[in-house]
This record gives structure tokens, C-alpha cells and sequence, in this order.
């Protein structure tokens, strides 16, 4: 299912993908390159439905009207609150996720948009070549259940950078792996097993914050 979203900076375009007993909605937001297309977004909306978690792919509305560049991060939050507000009509607990700057949104306004936790894919920790402007604090305080799943070479910032985490976060390691989670050829894990990897470490997570029934 697809629809737009009217937000207060333009539409956004939701796709929905589900299947029957779902017992809860991933929302998952795109980076600031790039759109839905990303491999770890479409690996984990063909793989979570059957598993009984519903995703919704969100393109920003900077992307539906064809723009190349992202706006600023407060823009962003923005037109992602009223796409979580639409989508909690769907009656699912609400988990905010994305990747790169989709997950710096989700963790900015997890608590805002209701969700009852976030996912951080390959959360942007810093700028290439620049960790002393660390963006740790979004991630640290988003005062909800969160999961990372980061490569293991994401120039972003790799799992060995990140801070000490709350007891309520987690961080998962995709071996090897780009900031769009790609790995080398030379890699001892191919790209399906990788990508096998991080849907499976989602799903485990999803089922222990998301109550059955």
C-alpha cells in the first residue's frame, strides 16, 4: 500500500508493506544520498512482514519532489511527526527507525512521535575524518528502548567509536560493512549473508520490545 502524507513542508510518500497478525509498525526513514532504494531498507521490508512486523518505507517530502540535496535536520523532524501520526492510526505500536539521517530523525523525536522504540541504522556518529563532531547526544537521549546496527567500516563512525551505551540501547555489528552496509567482495561474509545478519538481529530485537497479543 502507498499513500502521501501531507506534512507542513510537503507531501511524503509512505509504502506500507504487511502481511495478516502483524503485532507491530516499523517506520523506517531514508539517509540524506539517497531514498528508499537503500539495501538494509529493502532487506528488512521483505523481510520483517512475514516474521509479524509490518514496515513502512517514508520518503521525505524533499525526495518526493525531486530535490537532490536534504534540508536541515529541524525540517526533517518536521515532516516526519505527521507521517508517525498517520501511521499510528494503523492501531500497531510504532517503532521510529531509519538510516543515516533517517535515524538521527527517529532518534530526535522517538518520544515525540509515540513510538515505543527506535532503530538506528548506520547512525552518522560523525562526519568522515571529523570525530570531534560527534552526534552521540541524539542517540544517547532518545529516553526509548534503541537498536544500532552498524558497519563494522561505516566512515560515519564504526562500532569500536560509539560511547557507552544506556542500558537501554544496544549495538550490533555488521562485519565489515560500508555505511550502506555493503561489504567486499575480498570480505568473508558475502552480501546476502550480511544483509541475512542484520534483518535477523532487527527481528530478534523487534520481538523483545514489541508484546505479543
Amino acid at each position: 500500500m502507498q499513500k502521501l502524507v501531507p506534512t507542513p513542508v510537503g507531501d511524503a510518500r509512505v509504502t506500507v508493506y504487511a502481511e495478516a497478525g502483524a503485532r507491530g509498525l516499523l517506520a523506517l526513514g531514508h539517509g540524506a544520498g539517497g531514498g528508499v532504494e537503500a539495501r538494509d531498507l529493502q532487506a528488512l521490508a521483505a523481510a520483517l512482514p512475514p516474521l509479524g512486523f509490518s514496515v513502512a518505507l517514508v520518503e521525505q517530502p524533499w525526495r518526493v519532489a525531486g530535490k537532490r540535496i536534504g534540508p536541515a535536520p529541524k525540517t526533517l523532524d518536521e515532516a516526519w511527526l505527521p507521517v508517525m501520526a498517520e501511521l499510528a492510526g494503523e492501531g500497531l505500536p510504532l517503532v521510529a527507525g531509519g538510516r543515516s539521517a533517517g535515524a538521527r530523525v527517529a532518534c530526535r523525536t522517538g518520544a515525540a512521535s509515540g513510538a515505543v522504540a527506535v532503530l538506528a541504522l548506520a547512525f552518522p556518529l560523525h562526519p568522515p575524518g571529523k570525530p570531534e563532531k560527534s552526534r552521540a547526544e541524539e542517540l544517547l537521549h532518545t529516553g526509548l528502548p534503541t537498536l544500532v546496527v552498524q558497519g563494522g567500516a561505516d566512515t560515519f563512525g564504526t562500532p569500536g567509536e560509539f560511547p557507552g551505551l544506556p542500558e537501554t540501547h544496544r549495538l550490533v555489528e555488521v562485519a565489515h560493512g560500508s555505511h550502506g552496509f555493503a561489504v567486499p567482495k575480498r570480505a568473508p561474509v558475502g552480501q546476502e549473508e550480511a544483509l541475512a545478519g542484520l534483518t535477523g538481529a532487527v527481528a530478534h530485537w523487534l520481538g523483545s520490545v514489541l508484546p505479543i497479543g
